[in-house]
């Protein structure tokens, strides 16, 4: 085990980065190089789908890119978000990215802890607004998904799109390891060398994992799990085996019950409040 891959841009320090200590504790190199880019929808793109911004009083953002793309749309349509539009963010970094284009006031910004869970808690915690779902294409069905089933008015929408990088300098043959961050990520590397002969991989995410394996792909480590929170904690696990030389058994999917008990919750407590308000308006 020589030279690994990270589907990252390069850290501006690269010293100062997590990576960095794997690579001097296993006496391994790590190189960096983005498999994906994203760029904005057009204005024409936008209008195809038919939503209207104004019609929506608070817009959930899942990423920086859709944040970008939502107010270069409004400037060019000569959209004027209304102060009074509520944002709620899938991590703090998105919430005070917003700050590059309103000011940032609590009372209408929240931001959940970057899980799927702390997100649709924040959502339903705002369950009379009518929201806009900003998503960047491909997407992860779950959320759209989930917000259906619990009946909350959401409206998707398409702001940005993920499109393969070049990846032309890439030598797979060098490669004794390829860490991979998202389904797209996935999709570049087997829309430009296929699914023979690739080094083995480890991924980030659950959506990330079930793709490399649905196309075939050879996974040795994923994050994250109790044992391997982050990615450089999957590598270092996985690198420790191979120092032991240790069978490592390729990683497969596995169902999250918890995630499917947590949405079952959602709709019943949505449920219950929906039942109690009926039963209040009834007896006045």
């Amino acid at each position: 085990m020589k030279n690994i891959l990270v589907s990252q841009p390069k850290p501006a320090v690269p010293e100062k980065s997590p990576f960095y200590e794997v690579a001097q504790k296993h006496h391994v190199e790590i190189g960096y190089k983005p498999f994906i880019r994203v760029v904005g929808v057009t204005l024409k793109e936008f209008r195809s789908q038919r939503i209207e911004i104004l019609d929506h009083t608070a817009v959930i953002f899942t990423s920086r890119s859709t944040v970008d793309s939502f107010f270069h749309i409004c400037e060019e349509a000569r959209i004027t978000v209304p102060e009074t539009m509520k944002y709620i963010c899938q991590t703090e970094a998105v919430a005070l990215y917003l700050q590059k284009y309103i000011i940032y006031r609590k009372r209408k910004i929240s931001f959940a802890d970057g899980s799927f869970t702390s997100l649709v808690e924040q959502i339903v915690k705002h369950k009379e607004e009518k929201f806009l779902l900003a998503l960047s294409e491909p997407h992860k069905p779950e959320l759209p998904e989930t917000l259906k089933t619990l009946k909350l008015a959401v409206d998707p929408v398409i702001l940005s799109r993920t499109v393969a990088a070049d990846l032309e300098e890439v030598e797979l043959d060098k490669i004794d390891l390829l860490a991979l961050y998202s389904p797209s990520d996935v999709k570049a590397l087997i829309e430009k060398f296929g699914t023979e002969n690739l080094p083995p991989i480890a991924v980030f995410g659950e959506g990330t994992l079930r793709t490399a394996c649905e196309a075939g792909l050879t996974v040795v480590a994923n994050a994250p799990t109790p044992q391997a929170p982050s990615m450089v904690k999957a590598i270092d696990l996985y690198l420790q085996k191979v120092a032991k030389g240790e069978t490592i058994e390729p990683v497969m999917p596995v169902v999250d019950s918890e995630k499917e008990e947590f949405i079952r919750t959602q709709q019943h407590k949505l449920a219950k409040k929906s039942r109690t308000r009926r039963t209040t308006t009834a007896t006045k």
